[in-house]
């Protein structure tokens, strides 16, 4: 069955984690003991039923009503998986938030109808990032109409208010789509809602199945092997990110380049043919080695990611820019001999900002490395094209690698 990764992005008490509940429930991916343990909990805490204490499954989570860290759900619709990652909406969790994106195909952008919530910083800020991150389908949907009266007005108000800001930050408006929905009462979530007949096109669920079969996969189909080390015996361990490897085979070990013969592959413990994208293999090579594997890359001999030591990035401000900086890429630390900012954007307005980088910021800025490194732009091989940032050891940003 095929998987498509659902990114859900929005500010707070939005209703993410209501409608991941929600759907849990219509699509019959909620055991019943679930539900029921949702029910009891919602019940002592004074409350109405609340879907989202089927998602929000620790304590502290219930109490505050808010979601820590990036949660994971599946759902089955006409023989799809859609994986929905939940990821936090307070502004001190935007680490996570950017964890949990970086892996979605489709974007599914909570925005509350409430007249005291509706469009926020946070809104536009989860917006910029899931566009930075290279995701291009976009479903807005504008949840809690049911504080409204299921108001086409406020709907169009709030369609009206995004459009531009969504523009602007490089989607295509042919892949952007908006829905009314109540997550909590489960209008428009999977069937057609009664409520809101003003409303004519395809209910929640429809639409992201629609979006997630035209997303274009990330993966380029050419040999990249994330190295991860050695195990006893001389096996390289690594996962293929990308592409397969055949036992026989000759491939080059990056950033060197030595060519070396795969003598055999092993996945799960067996002994295979062929790797494919996905599979953790552990492999025996024939050939020089490097004498610390780690961080190195596999590739194909005539299709080699480019190994340089000046790169140019895209980074999510989420500390302190310094001069000792350094990155962590493919597990391994690098640091910076040199770092140029050329743009700062605030990720509210997608606007350019005069002055030194400021927390929230996007950036982007050149680097020149302590070393070469193999690395590809993050639209080509996102694993070869994500790293994290570092100000003297403190965390200081993430984001990707441009093209070129």
């Amino acid at each position: 069955m095929q998987v498509r990764n659902i990114a859900l992005l929005g500010h707070k008490d939005h209703g993410k984690s209501t409608l991941i509940g929600r759907l849990l429930m219509q699509t019959g991916a909620a055991t019943r003991v679930r539900i029921r343990e949702a029910q009891e909990y919602s019940k002592r805490l004074g409350r109405g039923f609340e879907p989202a204490f089927i998602l929000d499954s620790f304590t502290e989570e219930r109490l505050n009503e808010m979601t820590y860290d990036t949660t994971r759900a599946e759902i089955k619709h006409r023989g799809m998986a859609l994986a929905f990652i939940d990821v936090p909406g307070h502004e001190e969790l935007i680490k996570n938030m950017i964890s949990g994106a970086s892996y979605g195909e489709v974007a599914v952008l909570l925005v509350s109808a409430k007249p005291d919530e509706g469009i926020r910083g946070q809104t536009k800020r989860h917006l910029f990032v899931a566009r930075m991150l290279g995701i291009d389908r976009l479903i807005v949907a504008v949840n809690k109409m049911d504080t409204v009266n299921y108001d086409e007005e406020r709907f169009r108000a709030i369609e009206r208010g995004l459009r531009r800001f969504i523009s602007a930050i490089g989607f295509d408006k042919r892949n952007v789509a908006f829905v009314p929905i109540s997550a909590y009462d489960g209008e428009n979530t999977v069937k057609r809602s009664a409520r809101m007949r003003w409303y004519g096109g395809k209910p929640l669920v429809e639409m992201i199945y629609e979006s997630a079969k035209k997303a274009t996969p990330k993966a380029t189909g050419m040999l990249r092997i994330a190295v991860q080390g050695t195990l006893p015996g001389g096996l390289v361990a690594g996962k293929i990110v990308s592409g397969s490897v055949r036992a026989g085979e000759m491939v080059a070990i990056l950033p060197k380049g030595a060519a070396v013969k795969v003598r055999s592959i092993t996945v799960n413990g067996a002994v295979v043919k062929v790797g494919n994208a996905g599979n953790n293999v552990a492999l025996a090579l024939a050939g020089t080695l490097p004498k610390e594997m780690r961080g190195t890359i596999i590739s194909g001999i005539s299709s080699r990611p480019i190994v340089t030591d000046r790169i140019r990035l895209r980074v999510f401000v989420t500390g302190a820019f310094g001069r000792a900086m350094s990155v962590k890429f493919n597990g391994i630390d690098i640091p910076c001999r040199k770092v140029r900012v050329l743009r700062v954007i605030d990720t509210t307005t997608g606007a350019l900002r005069p002055g030194p980088p400021r927390l929230l910021d996007a950036v982007e800025a050149d680097i020149t490395l302590s070393r070469k490194v193999p690395v590809e732009g993050y639209a080509i091989t996102p694993e070869l094209g994500r790293f994290v940032l570092y100000n003297k050891g403190m965390f200081a940003g993430i984001g990707i690698i441009e093209p070129g």
